[in-house]
């Protein structure tokens, strides 16, 4: 009788040991895609000219220099397959794009989380949701303020590449970073 009880002790503590007061599993998910209203030719942000709405377009190489993030450092953190744990070598990255939100106080940055075409959609803006969230807590470890940081997920639905290739799914399991 004992010999159960300290068993049963033992496992108790042992599961109670690995337990984390963390929910990754009830992060919210958002869909925020856009859809646009405007049809034609030449009528997007890079075009420059006054479409039919006449609303000036925006030279986005010209504008904004802070638009595009730190010189020289990718904005994209790949993830294996299923998973939202960042890789240690995306490491860099996150410390380079933190000094840079944190040398500016109105920078803000967009992270979005995106997935491959497998599984369904719920699932993949869970996943998607996940991704972004550890790339958010990850610059909060150092130092970026929340108010900086915006994490939404796209799930599969803009990929960055097609076909059904493991490849091309790489490519799209991934946390893209946009400056607002």
């Amino acid at each position: 009788m004992i010999k159960r009880v300290t068993f049963a002790l033992t496992v108790l503590a042992l599961v109670a040991g690995c337990s984390s007061g963390v929910k990754l599993d009830d992060v919210p998910v958002e869909d925020k895609t856009a859809t646009s209203t405007m049809g034609g030719a030449n009528t997007g942000a890079n075009s420059g000219s006054t479409g039919q709405s006449g609303v000036a377009g925006v030279d986005l190489n010209q504008s904004g220099r802070d638009a595009a993030g730190p010189v020289g450092v990718s904005r994209i953190v790949y993830f294996d397959y299923d998973s939202y744990v960042i890789k240690p070598e995306f490491q860099s990255l996150i410390e380079a794009h933190s000094r840079f939100i944190k040398t500016g106080q109105g920078r803000k940055v967009m992270i979005e989380g995106h997935t491959d075409e497998r599984g369904g959609r719920e699932y993949n803006l869970a996943l998607g949701q996940k991704r972004a969230e550890a790339v958010r807590r990850s610059l909060g470890l150092l130092g970026v303020q929340d108010g900086q940081m915006e994490a939404v997920s796209f799930g599969k639905e803009k990929p960055a590449a097609q076909g059904g290739t493991e490849d091309v799914h790489a490519q799209n399991r991934r946390v893209e970073l946009s400056y607002r």
